[in-house]
């Protein structure tokens, strides 16, 4: 094992996950009106309902299935009744189908982006560094399941990776899990980790924000100002001012 493993499979990750967190918390202090999607559905909304809905969809189901397999450890599974096959077989179906939703969801939200003038200027730099590297990681990944699990005669990457990302977040990492591991996933890993650094700085903040506030917010009261429909008689809101004189003897009666 070398320096450079020790760098790529250790030091990366803790790092990243670091800007993450220390990210994210300096975004909400000092940038809360920039902590948005950035939303351009007035600009173009054709593309944008059929785009975003796929997408996110497909990146949900991936996210679900990289949590199982990589957290989740194999022996647990097979106690529950789901052997390595159905597990193979579930991983590759159903991950594959993820993948081409999340592909055919990305490319439309670029192409619109790219192709309708209103959201191409209303796009930031951050926002291509965003795309360019949430595309390489979704790429890599799905070569790695076309190449090993579709095509190919399978890895067992709950061997390798999956005990290798345990490690971490358990803080005894084990690099030498990740020296064997076949490039395409490799690159997987290493794109994933840097899209987690860039994360804080880009609108994908927006997926930590819940409307929880709506459940606990006071009702909004209106009032009607229609004379006929308002349970008491309208008033204005400023009386005549009185002279002087009828002032004064107002006073005096008192």
């Amino acid at each position: 094992m070398t320096t450079l493993d020790i760098l790529l499979w250790v030091a990366f990750p803790y790092a990243a996950a670091a800007v993450f967190i220390v990210g994210h918390i300096w975004r909400y202090r000092y940038d809360k009106f920039g902590w948005t999607t950035r939303s351009s559905q007035v600009y173009e909304n054709r593309l944008l309902r059929i785009g975003s809905p796929a997408f996110h969809l497909g990146i949900l189901f991936v996210l679900v299935g990289h949590v199982v397999g990589l957290l989740v450890p194999a022996e647990w599974l097979e106690a529950i009744g789901i052997s390595h096959e159905i597990y193979h077989i579930g991983a590759t179906v159903l991950g594959t189908a993820a993948a081409v939703l999340t592909i055919v969801g990305l490319t439309i939200l670029i192409y619109r982006r790219r192709t309708t003038g209103p959201v191409f200027l209303a796009t930031t730099r951050m926002d291509k560094t965003m795309y360019v590297f949430l595309g390489a990681t979704i790429a890599f990944g799905t070569a790695a399941t076309v190449l090993y699990q579709v095509f190919g005669a399978g890895y067992e990457y709950r061997g390798t990776v999956g005990p290798w990302t345990r490690s971490l977040i358990l803080f005894q990492p084990q690099p030498e899990l990740m020296t064997t591991v076949p490039l395409a996933f490799q690159l997987h890993v290493l794109t994933a980790t840097a899209l987690f650094a860039l994360w804080p700085f880009t609108r994908l903040v927006h997926v930590f924000s819940a409307p929880l506030g709506y459940f606990f917010r006071p009702y909004i009261v209106y009032r009607s100002r229609d004379e006929g429909r308002a349970s008491q008689p309208a008033r204005r809101g400023w009386e005549p001012m009185a002279p002087p004189e009828q002032r004064q003897r107002s006073r005096a009666r008192r």
